[in-house]
């Protein structure tokens, strides 16, 4: 569903993302792991169509980002690091905005609304100004607005920020379900607890290359025979101090 061919990003004379080859199938969690500046959100933002590579190629569901991209993001939703939300909306009215840009039936977009509204407990604050919201409660609208027209591809960047631990474990189960049903979902995280817990696959960027790709199992031979837990891949992989 997702795929990178030698995909580099520079900013002037910086290589942020350097030369990146990645297929992420269908039904798939990837996590997306690397230290501060190493490209990850680079690259979640290119997938989502923020920014254009400087070369390379990247598809989503066959669709060509470069020419495609209506296409492509008509079955994919992002969920960036900091929600946005605009402030003189309520979240109700900012999930009915997303519905319609979608091209949703009224009715169904608001039937969805209804169930999303019920899932993430929001009956309370729904119909206030987002302007009142803390950060918890416009991430949870964030996420119902990324899942409110069931997308086939979701690409999501930190997804834990700002969740109680009640929100978190329904954030999970969630995606978790998605996946079950052949939904692909592209995470970046620096928690790396959370993808050691949701990850089919994990990848590891350091320094715009990507390092390390595999099963968790599979990783541990790359952080050597004492490697056990993903931190200590991590760090070996990045070359981090504890």
């Amino acid at each position: 569903m997702i795929e990178l061919e030698g995909v580099t990003k520079r900013f002037g004379e910086k290589v942020a993302v350097d030369n990146l080859t990645l297929s992420v199938p269908g039904g798939e969690l990837f996590a997306f792991l690397g230290p501060n500046g190493a490209g990850k959100t680079t690259t979640i933002k290119m997938l989502a169509g923020l920014l254009k590579p400087t070369s390379g190629r990247i598809a989503i569901a066959g669709h060509n980002l470069d020419g495609e991209s209506l296409e492509a993001k008509r079955i994919m939703s992002y969920v960036p690091d900091q929600p946005y939300l605009y402030e003189r909306l309520s979240g109700r009215e900012f999930l009915n905005l997303v519905g319609d840009l979608y091209g949703m039936p009224r009715e169904k977009s608001n039937a969805e609304i209804a169930r999303l509204c019920e899932l993430f407990e929001m009956e309370e604050y729904l119909d206030e100004f987002a302007e009142n919201y803390s950060h918890g409660m416009k991430q949870r609208v964030v996420l119902s607005a990324a899942l409110l027209h069931e997308p086939q591809v979701i690409v999501i960047d930190e997804p834990m920020v700002g969740l109680d631990p009640k929100s978190a474990r329904l954030v999970k189960d969630i995606l978790l379900k998605r996946v079950s049903a052949g939904v692909t979902v592209f995470m970046s995280t620096h928690t790396l607890a959370v993808a050691e817990e949701l990850a089919d696959r994990i990848g590891i960027i350091n320094k715009g290359k990507l390092v390390a790709l595999g099963t968790l199992n599979e990783l541990k031979s790359f952080g050597g025979a004492s490697a056990e837990a993903l931190e200590e891949i991590f760090l070996a992989l990045t070359e981090e101090e504890p």
